[in-house]
C-alpha cells in the first residue's frame, strides 16, 4: 500500500530539495528509467555519473540531458558492459579514481527476455550474469567509496521476481536443462533482490553507515525488451503500452529516485508502484514476498557470487 507519509499520489519528486554537491552514480543511463532519472536528479542540482556500455548512446544521451536541463549539468559518462567483469573492474578503478564521493549507486541497468541461451564473456547465462553478477562486483568494488561517503546502494528489482521458479537454480546456475526467456529473466531479477537484502543484513553486523534500498520501477514503457526480447515479447508489450497497465519510463523511475534520495525510509521494504498489481499508480511500499527473503538461500547465493566474480566483500 502507499506509504502515508507521501498521501494519496504517492511519492514524486517534488520531495526532492536541492541536490547540490552529491553524485550519483546509474547503470543503463541512457534511456528509460535510467535517463528519466538522471534528468530529475540533474533538474535537482545534482552531479550524474553514468554507468553504461555504449559510447555513442551515452554521449548523445549526455548531449540530450545538457540540452534539456543547461550546457553547465554536471552529467559525465564511464564506460561499464555489465556482462564482462573485466570491464566492470576497469571502469570500478575508473571510478574510484575521478569520483571523489558517491551518494548513491543505482543499479538500474538490465537486460531481459533473451530468447535463446546466450552467455557473457565470463560464461555465464546472460541475464544472470549482466543483471546479478555483474551489480555484485560493481557494488563490491565501489563499497569503500560508498562507505566513505555514507553512501546507498539502490537495486532495481523487478516484479518478474515473482513469476518464476521461487529459489535459486544452484544446481544449474545457467540454465543448460531448462532455458526460458521469462522464467531465467525471473530468475536474475531474484537474485538480485535476495543479494541486496543479504547485504543488508551482513551490514547491519559492521559500523558501516552505509544504507541499501530494493524497489522495482512497475510495468514501464522503456526500451527493455524491444532491446532484448524476441519478435513477441515485443509485440506483446506494444500492445500492452497502450493500456493504463503500463506506466511512463518517467514515472518508471520514481522508485529509484526515491531510494537515493529520500530520507528514513526502511531498509526492510521493497518500493514501487502500488496500484494495478503493483505495475502502476502512487510510488510506495510494496509487499516483499517470502521467497524472497529465505536467509539460507541468500547467504548461500552471497558464495555463489563471491566465487563466480572472483572478488570477496571485506566486511
Amino acid at each position: 500500500m502507499a506509504d502515508k507519509r507521501f498521501g494519496k499520489n504517492g511519492w514524486t519528486p517534488e520531495r526532492i530539495s536541492s541536490l547540490k554537491g552529491r553524485t550519483y552514480l546509474i547503470t543503463g543511463a541512457n534511456s528509460g528509467t535510467g535517463f528519466e532519472a538522471s534528468r530529475i536528479l540533474l533538474s535537482k542540482g545534482a552531479k550524474v555519473v553514468m554507468l553504461n556500455r555504449n559510447p555513442k548512446k551515452s554521449a548523445d544521451a549526455i548531449s540530450n540531458l545538457k540540452r534539456i536541463i543547461s550546457s553547465h549539468a554536471d552529467i559525465s559518462f564511464i564506460r561499464i558492459d555489465l556482462a564482462d567483469l573485466s570491464s566492470v573492474r576497469k571502469g570500478a578503478a575508473e571510478v574510484l579514481e575521478t569520483v571523489p564521493r558517491i551518494d548513491a549507486l543505482i543499479c538500474n541497468g538490465a537486460i531481459a527476455q533473451v530468447p535463446k541461451q546466450k552467455f557473457t564473456q565470463d560464461g555465464f547465462e546472460s541475464q544472470l550474469g549482466t543483471n546479478h553478477f555483474g551489480h555484485f562486483l560493481l557494488q563490491g568494488l565501489l563499497y569503500p567509496r560508498l562507505k566513505e561517503s555514507k553512501g546507498r546502494i539502490v537495486v532495481v528489482g523487478s516484479e518478474g521476481y515473482k513469476m518464476g521458479i521461487r529459489t535459486i537454480q544452484f544446481d544449474d546456475m545457467n540454465w543448460d536443462k531448462n532455458y526460458h526467456q521469462n522464467k531465467t529473466y525471473c530468475h536474475s531479477k531474484l537474485a538480485q533482490i535476495m543479494s541486496a537484502y543479504e547485504l543488508q543484513n551482513r551490514l547491519k553486523k559492521t559500523d558501516s553507515e552505509v544504507k541499501v534500498y530494493v524497489c522495482h520501477p512497475g510495468s514501464s514503457a522503456t526500451s527493455l525488451i524491444k532491446n532484448s526480447g524476441n519478435a513477441m515479447s515485443r509485440i506483446m508489450f506494444s500492445m500492452m503500452s497502450k493500456l493504463p497497465v503500463v506506466q511512463s519510463a518517467e514515472k518508471g523511475s520514481y522508485p529509484e529516485l526515491m531510494c537515493a534520495t529520500e530520507e528514513n525510509l526502511d531498509e526492510s521494504g521493497y518500493y514501487g508502484p502500488t496500484g494495478m498489481m503493483d505495475w502502476v499508480g502512487p510510488v510506495g511500499d510494496c509487499v516483499i514476498q517470502p521467497h524472497a527473503l529465505d536467509r539460507k538461500v541468500a547467504a548461500r547465493l552471497w558464495d555463489v557470487s563471491q566465487e563466480a566474480t572472483s572478488f570477496k566483500w571485506s566486511l
